[in-house]
């Protein structure tokens, strides 16, 4: 019984990092950020506690988030945010070595894979299995990937869009995207700066993705959300006074900020769609596309993807939690 229960699984993501503890479900959600002393490199905070500290720590320490565009970029950092995450998983048992399953994205490098399975492994984890985010995603959206059915699944992570066809338990085609939720949020700080000259910074930026992010009007026109909001108040620094200053943000804006990182990750799919075989096609016809991560939750863009390529467009239920899931069923069943 404690063999099983030292298994677990993790989502290492660019902006969030989750981990299911087997038979527990998932026991951490939390931001992929580290702050560090630097006169020392003492570790002052993880997750959440040291994403509220990103863009407002004195010199002496740095707040980071150590993994970009989905793969490790600094290794020590990564390690500290593994093996706190893991120890906080295992309710701080120093003496537990577990078995961990961590995802990471379709398109990374095997030097890519072995940084991941060192990190885990000086983290603390006895045994580390590498599975690509787009079958975790799947798994944990409950498709049956060991069928002989093709079905895409579109995951819109942090750092990564992960694009693939799967079926018979493996991947046929595949795409990788460098943009993401991360790419949004640049657009619409980049967005505000070029209209109202107004400098923002990146959780405010995140805020006015969750809460106005759209990729199309006919959202709005559905009744059930005809009370959704259209707009909000926001503040920056003015960049030619250097004083702070108040506007207000509309959806349409916010939809026009982002369409270029839409548009980027449609032609993705498109182009994963043109390399599908043809009897895989027909099965994503009739299965159409599944949206996980946390960028399936940008209102509308289930229908946008619709009308752009003719196909039914799915959200999965748990979008956010998908990837990790997915790991945890692997780790319930090695």
């Amino acid at each position: 019984m404690g063999f099983f229960s030292n298994n677990i699984g993790i989502d290492l993501g660019t902006s969030n990092t989750l981990v299911y503890v087997n038979k527990k479900g998932i026991v951490i959600n939390e931001p992929s950020v580290v702050a560090i002393n630097v006169n020392n490199n003492e570790v002052r905070a993880v997750g959440k506690e040291a994403k509220e500290m990103l863009g407002k720590t004195p010199q002496s320490i740095r707040a980071v988030r150590p993994l970009q565009d989905g793969v490790i970029a600094d290794f020590n950092i990564t390690k500290v945010l593994i093996k706190y995450f893991i120890s906080r998983a295992l309710d701080y048992n120093r003496f537990a070595k577990p078995k961990a399953v961590i995802c990471v994205p379709v398109g990374v490098t095997s030097i890519e894979k072995k940084a991941v399975l060192e990190v885990a492994q000086n983290a603390g984890a006895k045994n580390v299995k590498i599975i690509e985010e787009p079958m975790a995603a799947a798994i944990g959206a409950g498709i049956d990937v060991s069928a002989a059915i093709g079905n895409m699944v579109v995951d819109i992570g942090g750092g990564t869009t992960e694009i693939a066809v799967i079926s018979l338990g493996g991947i046929v085609v595949s795409d990788s995207l460098r943009i993401a939720g991360d790419s949004l949020d640049t657009e619409i700080g980049d967005y505000i700066k070029w209209k109202y000259k107004l400098d923002i910074g990146g959780a405010t930026a995140e805020k006015i993705k969750h809460e106005l992010g759209n990729a199309c009007q006919e959202y709005y026109e559905l009744p059930e959300n005809k009370d959704v909001p259209t707009s909000m108040t926001i503040t920056g620094r003015d960049m030619v006074l250097g004083l702070p200053r108040s506007i207000e943000l509309t959806s349409e804006e916010i939809r026009e900020a982002i369409l270029e990182t839409v548009n980027n990750i449609i032609s993705g799919v498109k182009r994963c769609l043109e390399r599908t075989p043809p009897e895989l096609s027909s099965d994503i016809f009739s299965n159409g596309i599944f949206l996980t991560g946390g960028g399936a939750l940008i209102k509308g863009l289930d229908i946008f993807m619709e009308k752009e390529t003719g196909l039914k467009v799915r959200i999965a239920e748990n979008p956010l939690e998908c990837v990790a899931i997915g790991a945890g069923k692997l780790c319930e069943d090695m």
